[in-house]
């Protein structure tokens, strides 16, 4: 089993930045491609950002390309989520997972294990 941890998230004004961290214990060797998913409230959840083990290649949602970062430390087991210019739209609950598989995927049916999640507000 794999436990991930968010933290990082708050309270930001629009136009501000925020980085979300997840770290990985237990079997951390399953945790291999990892990403972030947001969820707002009444609202599915949505695919933001992944990363490969590697880090050789990251696929970022067009709603926060070109704003928010994924990156990740296998020496820290620690996968991180820089966001930029944050908008009130991006409030949501933010949550970290991984799956076992090395590629990465945005569908959430794809991954394996799940942090509880952080929220990140943005006031306008």
């Amino acid at each position: 089993q794999v436990q991930l941890v968010e933290s990082g998230g708050g309270l930001v004004q629009a136009g501000g930045s925020l980085r979300l961290s997840c770290a990985a214990s237990g079997r951390t060797s399953s945790a291999n491609a990892m990403g972030w998913f947001r969820q707002a409230p009444g609202k599915e959840r949505e695919f933001v950002a992944a990363i490969t083990r590697s880090a050789t290649n990251t696929y970022t949602a067009n709603s926060v390309k070109g704003r928010f970062t994924i990156s990740r430390d296998n020496a820290k087991n620690t996968v991180y989520l820089q966001m930029n210019s944050l908008k009130p739209e991006d409030t949501a609950v933010y949550y970290c997972a991984a799956r076992y598989q090395v590629t990465y995927a945005s569908n959430a049916r794809s991954y394996d294990f799940w942090g509880q999640g952080t929220q990140v507000t943005v006031s306008s």
